[in-house]
């Protein structure tokens, strides 16, 4: 585990390194929906990313957001978002990230989550912890809805679907002490399980968003189901992650959402 815990780290810096080098640069952008976009960085960071896991491991598999799958029946399989919070990169607004999970049989072993423009490396190893830094994580003791800080996202459907969010976001603003919205759902997940977020939720993310970090929460002290208090993975439709202490409480404001 540590040569592939090695690699993810020097890739993950790698690409985040790159990133950082053309984030003040002109973006070529494209439009994959309405609002959904993509850059030229995206692609690069990604080429640059598979390219590395086909040289050293060419029989593992690879989930990335940009590109087709590769070999999706082997044993272990990168999940890979190789630009976390495109849209603010696009916009020059400062908060984004790579994520790089390691899956074998199914189960997420490994997971790194980088912010070049901060040099922060979240690294989790399943039974081993998670860390920033080297430094171990562990999530907040924050006991009360009333004073948490909490973090979410909406979906690029939100024009059209009206499965959007808002009505959790409405009802969880006037409970919660504030809600963060930044763009970044990796990068909000790593910070849960730094203690910087009590709880978080999002609808309809994809595999690459949550793989890595749900892993750094569960390995910091931390709590994941769906948003109803149900089993979750990382093909569920929508994901809660706590400190667990407010875990309940998140869900009881999201019932009387369902039901609104």
């Amino acid at each position: 585990m540590k040569e592939l815990n090695d690699f993810a780290i020097n890739l993950a810096r790698d690409a985040g390194n790159f990133l950082k080098e053309k984030f003040n640069s002109k973006h070529e952008v494209h439009y994959k929906g309405e609002i959904n976009l993509v850059t030229e960085a995206d692609k690069m960071s990604e080429d640059l990313i598979i390219a590395a896991i086909n040289s050293s491991f060419p029989d593992h598999g690879i989930l990335s957001e940009e590109s087709p799958a590769q070999n999706s029946q082997a044993m272990l399989r990168w999940i890979i978002d190789p630009l976390d919070g495109t849209t603010n990169y696009a916009h020059g607004y400062p908060v984004f990230c790579v994520s790089i999970a390691l899956e074998n049989e199914g189960v997420i072993v490994l997971g790194v989550i980088y912010d070049p423009l901060r040099e922060d490396m979240f690294v989790a190893v399943r039974g081993s912890g998670a860390y920033l830094n080297g430094k171990k994580l562990k999530v907040s003791p924050t006991a009360t809805l009333s004073r948490s800080l909490l973090a979410t996202g909406f979906p690029y459907d939100i024009r059209m679907s009206k499965d959007n969010n808002l009505n959790y976001f409405n009802l969880m603003a006037v409970e919660a002490q504030a809600i963060r919205r930044a763009g970044a759902a990796a990068l909000d997940i790593a910070y849960l399980a730094a203690g910087r977020f009590d709880g978080f939720w999002e609808l309809k993310l994809m595999p690459w968003d949550v793989a890595a970090g749900c892993l750094m929460v569960e390995e910091s002290g931390g709590v994941i189901s769906d948003m109803s208090g149900g089993q979750w993975d990382i093909s569920s439709p929508n994901v809660l992650v706590s400190n667990g202490l407010i875990h309940e409480q998140m869900i009881s404001v999201f019932k009387r959402g369902a039901c609104s």
